[in-house]
């Protein structure tokens, strides 16, 4: 793999990650496009890093308002830790149950029988990518048609909704293109969070 394409796919990775669309699926679109193989265990290891500087890029973009709403008080950081950890345990189980099924069913047979050789079929990231469009459509749909100005950035995420962003999160996975962004955002404004902290919880 040149130096090209891996600069190639770093400027597809940044360009998507801050949007509500998966960066994971365009960057193995991106992949294909190049000639490249995206469930090769380097691909694979060029994502994981991938996705790694964007995770520092997006602390960064994120901190002063992270610190302003939940690093406030002590307080406020517990909250939203107690809210972390059930959102994430959740999107644990869920994901993990979801791997163990798909691999034991429709991956039942084939030669590695893992997840990751999904990620290299384009036939299943287009679906994925277009549920997570309508599932974004749905809620900026809804909060037009509502005709409510935006809600207000205050108040805490329940522990309620929170534990429902997790699952929306565990479902999201598993697979390339449904974008865990824009589907837990998207959850999060259904369910009554307004869309600035259900950015920052997500």
């Amino acid at each position: 793999m040149s130096l090209f394409n891996v600069f190639i796919l770093a400027i597809v990775q940044g360009l998507a990650e801050l949007l509500p669309v998966s960066s994971s699926a365009h960057v193995v679109v991106a992949e294909k496009l190049l000639g490249l193989d995206p469930s090769s265990p380097p691909m694979t290891l060029l994502l994981v890093m991938l996705h790694t500087g964007t995770m520092f890029a997006v602390i960064a973009y994120f901190w002063k308002q992270w610190r302003a709403t939940y690093f406030s008080s002590a307080a406020a950081f517990k909250a939203i830790a107690v809210r972390l950890v059930i959102a994430t345990a959740i999107t644990g189980i869920i994901g993990e149950a979801i791997v163990k099924v798909i691999e034991k069913t429709a991956l039942r047979g084939l030669p590695h029988s893992e997840i990751e050789d999904l990620f290299g079929h384009l036939e299943f990231i287009a679906p994925a990518l277009a549920a997570a469009g309508v599932l974004i459509l749905i809620a900026g749909l809804r909060e037009r048609r509502l005709g409510r100005a935006p809600r207000p950035d205050t108040g805490e995420i329940s522990l309620a909704n929170a534990g429902i962003i997790g699952a929306v999160q565990g479902l999201c996975l598993p697979f390339r293109g449904f974008s865990r962004s824009g589907a837990t955002i998207s959850t999060g404004m259904l369910i009554g969070v307004s869309k600035p902290r259900a950015e920052r919880f997500c």
